[in-house]
């Protein structure tokens, strides 16, 4: 039976990273796949999934009015669909999520979604608090602070080098993220004396 899979962490823990390299298995294996990635941030029509380290794949842009099952569904149309993976899930809607837990459900496809699951003010991102409540399947992937701990959380950096605490959730502007643990994301954003 097909499930919907939702991978969640901090910023730089190589989400794509894990993403690219489960397609790329499924393909060695003579499998098709469909990669989507949301169109937030491109600034030209063609799609792709990047790692840091330098690899990449091409894949089709999502916005917030694509209907994903129809999507999903109309490629099938096209040609065999063995496996569908989502990036910066996130940026999901709630309708989105529920839309790839369908295809999960009525087409019998596994959907394998990665993205964030808080933003810099440690609230949930939409898509990611729907995947958090409806996923078959969920997995932290795990990076670390800069003293050596796990990487729950992350801040915004202004220009200054310094925490925002105010701002939209989604910035489209060029903008610094840093991972950092409960405690010191608390301490950056003034929430508590350093300890």
């Amino acid at each position: 039976m097909a499930k919907l899979y939702f991978s969640y962490a901090a910023m730089n823990a190589g989400k794509s990273t894990i993403l690219l390299q489960a397609a790329y298995n499924y393909r060695e294996r003579g499998m098709e796949v469909l990669l989507l990635t949301s169109a937030l941030y491109r600034e030209a029509e063609d799609g792709h999934i990047s790692s840091r380290i330098g690899i990449s794949a091409e894949a089709t842009l999502y916005t917030q009015e694509t209907d994903l099952f129809a999507l999903i569904q109309e490629r099938m149309g096209h040609g065999r669909i063995d496996a569908v993976f989502v990036d910066e899930a996130q940026f999901l809607t709630k309708a989105q999520a529920w839309q790839l837990a369908r295809v999960a459900d009525h087409l019998g496809m596994p959907v394998l979604a990665y993205g964030l699951r808080t933003d810099f003010r440690g609230e949930l991102f939409e898509g990611s608090a729907a995947l958090l409540a409806i996923a078959d399947n969920l997995r932290e992937v795990r990076t670390i602070c800069e003293c050596g701990r796990k990487a729950t959380m992350v801040v915004r950096l202004g220009p200054d080098g310094k925490a925002l605490t105010e701002g939209d959730q989604i910035s489209i502007e060029k903008t610094t993220y840093l991972s950092l643990c409960r405690r010191h994301w608390e301490e950056r954003m003034g929430r508590c004396p350093p300890a």
